[in-house]
């Protein structure tokens, strides 16, 4: 299998949106339906993982990569540069500091 940026991943999931009639362009989607729609896949992604089904049909993989597949549908009708956007937040995140004990659940 070979390998595909980000960029070049989002160009083959626009031109199928385009062929299914999913929309590319900002005034043919509906954004909150779209972000529904990466809900549900980060559900299902959830369920399969529960019931231990890492591969295959309707599998963790396979349900996580119907939420990157959606996140980039949207983000290329949008035309954000994904790469550039989560190589931006690694930088964000590296010298940023997270209260775990005030997070978590159960925290008194």
């Amino acid at each position: 299998m070979q390998k595909l940026s980000l960029q070049e991943l989002t160009a083959l999931i626009l031109e199928q949106a385009k062929q299914k009639g999913f929309g590319t362009q900002p005034d043919e989607v509906h954004v909150a339906e779209k972000i529904a729609l990466i809900h549900a896949e980060v559900s299902e992604a959830y369920e399969a993982y529960r019931h231990k089904k890492l591969d295959g049909p309707h599998g963790f993989a396979e349900e996580l990569g119907d939420v990157i597949q959606r996140v980039l549908h949207l983000a290329g009708v949008f035309n954000i540069d994904m790469e550039k956007a989560i190589l931006q937040k690694l930088q964000n995140n590296k010298d940023r500091e997270w209260k775990w004990d005030e997070m978590h659940e159960g925290h008194a």
